[in-house]
């Protein structure tokens, strides 16, 4: 399966979470956002704090993030996805959904092959529906 993911699926595979995307073993190209990085790295880096581990743990998760996105296709975010993003979408959503499905949209114009949306977050998981496409995880 070639999909798209947003940080909430990649986020609770390395922290392990329940709920973890059922289709995760099926993902044999995984297609990502440049915000993915940040998302991760802001939200371990707050559950730190939080004391919900510890700064080995941090370590490890982190390193988790960087292993996962060698492994994938990221997506700069761009003017191109920018523009993309400021255009009415059709259904309510955030800025970083908005990103999301800009650099799905674009990256699926531009190679001509058809992700599925992998997202924990229904917002995203709307939208992305609304444009045709394929969501798992919501």
């Amino acid at each position: 399966m070639i999909a798209y993911l947003d940080s909430s699926v990649l986020l609770r595979v390395i922290v392990g979470q329940p709920g973890q995307l059922s289709e995760w073993s099926e993902i044999e190209r995984g297609i990502v956002s440049a915000l993915v990085e940040v998302e991760c790295l802001r939200a371990l880096d707050r559950l730190r704090l939080q004391g919900s581990f510890s700064d080995e743990e941090l370590t490890r998760m982190r390193e988790g993030v960087f292993r996962y996105l060698d492994s994938f296709e990221v997506v700069q975010v761009r003017e191109p996805v920018l523009a993309r993003a400021a255009q009415p979408m059709g259904v309510m959503m955030g800025t970083l959904d908005a990103l999301h499905l800009a650099t799905a949209l674009l990256w699926r114009e531009e190679v001509r092959e058809e992700p599925v949306i992998a997202t924990h977050d229904r917002a995203l998981g709307l939208g992305a529906r609304a444009f045709g496409f394929q969501v798992v995880g919501v």
